[in-house]
């Protein structure tokens, strides 16, 4: 939440009320957890969404907050996956859903693209990738629809064998120079 001018409208909550406030602003919108991963319990909803309640009331059994935040149409052409190691952009890969379906997650049928990385792009990995080196996040996945930010993740940045696959970039190695400076950094 520190970088709110780089994303959509996006509301933390369980608050009900905030909830049908912020729908009846942004209209069409995704439903997700907090600490969700792979594309399981997103929701696209509306305030007429006959099955909204219930989507609420799903989230409300979780005893955390979740996210609401404002539908992008251009999740069609993919949302791409910008890996940082150290703070650093290290390559990306567009996740393009599969047709009729609003999640380009892997885990739930999306194509793995390759895709390099815009200007945009870049300005995000500049903004973000400083915070992350700061706070000790060694390996995080960004994920940007139609230039806008949506995600960062810190727990299951997935997108590296895809990534090395098409670009031939050893991730896995670039990780391990990094944990062996700090290594040598730290101990001598």
């Amino acid at each position: 939440t520190n970088f709110y001018d780089l994303m959509p409208p996006t509301l933390v909550s369980r608050n009900i009320k905030e909830i049908n406030n912020f729908l009846s602003i942004h209209k069409k919108s995704i439903i997700k957890p907090l600490y969700g991963n792979g594309g399981k319990d997103v929701f696209l909803t509306s305030l007429n969404d006959p099955n909204l309640s219930v989507i609420i009331e799903k989230f409300l059994e979780y005893e955390e907050h979740f996210i609401v935040q404002k539908f992008i149409n251009d999740v069609s052409k993919g949302d791409k996956r910008i890996l940082l190691i150290n703070g650093e952009p290290v390559g990306a890969i567009n996740r393009v859903p599969l047709s009729g379906e609003m999640r380009s997650n892997m885990h739930v049928g999306g194509k793995a693209r390759k895709v390099a990385l815009t200007s945009r792009d870049k300005e995000i990995c500049r903004r973000i990738g400083p915070l992350m080196r700061e706070k000790g996040q060694l390996l995080v996945g960004l994920d940007i629809i139609g230039g806008i930010l949506t995600e960062i993740n810190l727990t299951s940045p997935t997108g590296v064998q895809e990534l090395e696959r098409f670009d031939r970039i050893n991730v896995a190695g670039k990780i391990w120079e990094v944990l062996e400076m700090r290594y040598v950094t730290e101990f001598g």
